[in-house]
């Protein structure tokens, strides 16, 4: 992996390439990734992009795919785009389109999850079925869909709906991929490891699938936790899904300087 110094020395570069706040309010037509826009995809920012994770996704949607490879290479990183597309689609990148699409895309969350796994496997993941890539879709209509990859070690879970009845999931079952903090007994279920409130245009190509995927494998491997969460998920459910994109927003241009 690639030292955080080496990304530290760069945030002057891009103090000069990150809006602010005041020049960018989410709307579905635009959404997060107008941010691409405004953001260079300088080899400074795909690294520290890598160090925050799935929130980064927008800002790595519109970059070329081989340069972007090629930086994480040459960073020594421990992910790269072109062992995510090996491991997910049995494709080496230099057959790939800069578009970063050959036509393989996943259509629900077991499907993404399935791909998923086989990237960690890949990666050397210890237990890759433990991971689960899952998605709260209260704001789909609005064009914004939340999501989390957890840890659940349990391939069968007795759970609480909204309504307090009883359910028992397994990997057949839809709801069994959004995460739940709480059994039915009451008993702490999922560690999530990372979130995101994005477009959903953002995961609609291979392209955007492959670069949630390849942060994904990263937040495993760097042991990420985000306990923030759980409040998140309550805000986005109750409405707040455009504060929630904003302030991570927010949050992440500060950090990339």
């Amino acid at each position: 992996m690639f030292k955080v110094s080496s990304v530290l020395l760069g945030t002057t570069v891009l103090a000069a390439c990150v809006p602010t706040t005041s020049q960018y309010q989410p709307h579905p037509a635009r959404a997060v990734g107008v941010a691409v826009g405004y953001v260079a995809i300088s080899p400074v920012l795909i690294l520290a992009g890598l160090l925050e994770g799935i929130a980064t996704l927008p800002y790595f949607l519109e970059g070329d795919i081989h340069h972007m490879n090629r930086t994480m290479e040459a960073s020594k990183s421990s992910v790269t785009f072109d062992r995510t597309y090996r491991y997910a689609y049995n494709r080496k990148l230099d057959s790939v389109p800069t578009s970063g699409n050959t036509g393989q895309i996943f259509r629900n969350m077991w499907d993404a999850t399935r791909h998923f796994q086989a990237v960690l496997k890949g990666y050397g993941i210890a237990n890759p079925q433990n991971y689960v890539l899952t998605a709260v879709r209260s704001a789909d209509h609005d064009g914004f869909t939340l999501y989390a990859l957890i840890y659940r070690p349990a391939h069968s879970i007795t759970v609480k709906d909204r309504s307090g009845r009883m359910s028992t999931l397994t990997a057949r079952d839809s709801e069994f991929y959004r995460p739940y903090e709480f059994d039915a007994r009451g008993r702490p279920l999922d560690v999530v490891l990372d979130w995101a409130g994005v477009p959903r245009t953002s995961i609609r190509t291979q392209k955007g699938q492959a670069i949630l995927m390849t942060l994904g494998a990263n937040s495993v491997l760097i042991n990420r936790r985000s306990n923030d969460y759980w409040n998140v998920e309550r805000r986005w459910r109750n409405g707040q899904y455009r504060q929630v994109v904003t302030e991570r927003r927010r949050v992440i241009d500060q950090r990339l300087g």
